[in-house]
């Protein structure tokens, strides 16, 4: 279902996410008080304009109010980014999405009744600590503390290999990972047969703890980094 979305703050964070919503089909709307950077976006978000989400004022004129959700996606000005944040919430937008810069940026937005802090920089940073040593992870998604989902590159010496020869059997394979799906260009599998046979270019999606999942990339007696 089409939602309308505010996006402030039109740095890469947010640039990012206002066009991947506007290619989701949803209408948003892009503020930024850099006319060069609502420039940029210009074709990529239903509207873009420049203005001042600190303003109560501007956000009223904008019908933000009326809004489904905002993403407060201001970087480094954190006073401009609680502000914004304590206006929207003020104002009733059902559902707001704040970026923190650090630990006390994110206190302070949850305290102020944020439904979501996001930190962009430490969830990066996890992300390439995963990949960093092993080119075959694509992504990798922490659920909790040492417990993640990661997607993988088939490896080319296991092409037309299947789930079981590799180690895998039913959901569970002998490393203690649940294989939750297979990608191959645009098509998903979910829950894929053990039997299914690996393909080039496949993409496996598996879950499980960070130390099962390493052991994984690591192992040469079985899936050898895939």
């Amino acid at each position: 279902m089409k939602k309308q979305v505010a996006v402030i703050g039109l740095g890469r964070f947010g640039s990012s996410v206002a066009r991947s919503l506007y290619n989701l089909g949803h209408d948003v709307l892009a503020i930024d008080t850099d006319e060069s950077r609502v420039q940029d976006i210009m074709g990529q978000a239903t509207y873009a304009l420049s203005g001042d989400a600190t303003n109560e004022a501007v956000l009223r004129e904008l019908g933000i109010a009326d809004y489904d959700a905002a993403v407060v996606a201001i970087g480094s000005n954190i006073v401009s980014s609680i502000m914004a944040s304590v206006l929207l919430k003020t104002m009733g937008v059902p559902y707001v999405v704040s970026r923190a810069q650090n630990e006390l940026h994110g206190n302070s937005l949850e305290r102020i009744g944020v439904d979501k802090v996001v930190h962009a920089e430490s969830e990066m940073g996890i992300r390439l600590g995963h990949s960093l040593f092993n080119p075959n992870v694509q992504e990798y998604l922490e659920l909790t503390p040492n417990f993640g989902i990661s997607k993988m590159r088939v490896s080319k010496r296991f092409v037309n290999m299947s789930l079981k020869e590799l180690g895998f059997s039913n959901a569970r394979d002998k490393y203690g990972l649940v294989v939750l799906a297979i990608r191959r260009g645009k098509d998903i599998t979910l829950n894929p047969d053990t039997d299914d046979k690996l393909q080039a270019g496949d993409l496996l999606v598996l879950a499980g703890r960070d130390e099962l999942l390493d052991r994984l990339e690591l192992a040469h007696d079985g899936v050898d980094g895939l």
